[in-house]
């Protein structure tokens, strides 16, 4: 039985090939490459049941392997009973090893956990080549445990690359396996 290939191996011995063959690159260093995942969760129930916040950490960490930072509001808006400062969110930034092998459970172990699906959208780049994706709860991945959750929450995944194009992007994240939706 043939081994999975890791990720980062993927990316090294097959996709640089292909990218600099694809787009005519003269040499390796032109190849782009995913540079970080950063994993946001925002809750605007945060205000009314502080605690949500340490729920939310607590899953993200989780999911992440890493510990997340506390995103405060930055000011305050009255309508929405908020306050400067107040604890609104968690985010982590994944770089190096971790980040690889969170695409690695995203692409292969959680997206095809989500009901209905049938790939990600093509259009969610940034005009960098950088991707952006919302999901919708947390429970598609396979180390949370469904009985421990108090309130099913969605998070944003921004996938960084150095891609100069959204067309460079694109051909990077479709070649290490990204399951997008036909067009």
């Amino acid at each position: 039985m043939a081994r999975a290939i890791p990720l980062k191996e993927k990316y090294e011995n097959e996709v640089v090939g292909t990218l600099m063959r694809e787009f005519g690159y003269k040499n390796r260093m032109q190849v782009p490459q995913i540079e970080k995942v950063v994993i946001n969760i925002g809750l605007g129930e945060a205000v009314q049941n502080p605690k949500a916040v340490d729920a939310a950490l607590q899953d993200l960490e989780i999911i992440a392997g890493q510990k997340p930072i506390v995103t405060r509001a930055r000011l305050s808006i009255a309508g929405f009973k908020l306050r400067e400062g107040m604890r609104i969110g968690c985010c982590v930034t994944l770089r190096k090893q971790r980040m690889y092998e969170f695409l690695e459970r995203l692409m292969n172990v959680a997206l095809p956990r989500v009901r209905d699906f049938r790939g990600i959208s093509q259009k969610a780049f940034d005009g960098k080549g950088n991707y952006s994706l919302g999901i919708r709860e947390q429970i598609i991945f396979p180390e949370i445990d469904y009985d421990k959750i108090d309130k099913i929450r969605g998070m944003n995944i921004t996938i960084v690359t150095s891609a100069q194009s959204d067309d460079e992007g694109r051909a990077l994240l479709k070649h290490l396996g990204m399951p997008f939706r036909r067009a």
